[in-house]
């Protein structure tokens, strides 16, 4: 095969906030920890394991601001981007690593008013007659590029 992929689709719950790092006025970088939980039965002692797994998320620009706005720590999202490993020397000298994925796309999966901070602004809002502002779904996705994956209306293939 001539060709290679690198590509990563995760739905997970946010582990904290945005964490925000601007550049300049044009550039700026969000990271925030996503976790993804696996669960099975043990098949000898019968017992019920959850094992959960941590993940660097990256976002830039626009979309790290839309991410900044409207995510809050245990929302859930669907994150779809690619891996990459960094390298950098440490305060003692030392080389270190940290794996992350670049986020190309991503869809919060969270339902309207059901993240911390809508609940607390509802809240807040009882003796207003206005209900809490809600995200708007098309702010809630990055540009999508075209995928060849995506189903055709009429296929013509005879099997």
């Amino acid at each position: 095969m001539a060709g290679t992929i690198n590509k990563v689709m995760l739905i997970g719950h946010t582990g904290d906030e945005v964490k925000m790092h601007h550049f300049d006025e044009k550039s700026c970088i969000g990271r925030f920890p996503l976790a993804t939980n696996e669960e099975y039965v043990n098949k000898t002692t019968g017992e019920r394991v959850s094992n959960t797994e941590w993940h660097n998320i990256v976002v830039r620009n626009k979309a790290a601001e839309i991410c900044e706005k409207y995510l809050n720590k245990g929302d859930k999202v669907y994150i779809e981007g690619r891996i990459k490993t960094r390298k950098w020397t440490d305060d003692k000298g030392m080389d270190r690593y940290t794996t992350e994925i670049q986020c190309t796309e991503f869809t919060f999966l969270t339902p309207k008013g059901q993240s911390e901070t809508a609940s607390n602004q509802q809240q807040n809002q009882t003796t207003s007659n206005q209900p809490a502002p809600q995200q708007n779904q098309s702010t809630a996705k990055a540009p999508k590029p075209t995928s060849v994956n995506e189903p055709e209306e009429e296929d013509d293939l005879p099997f």
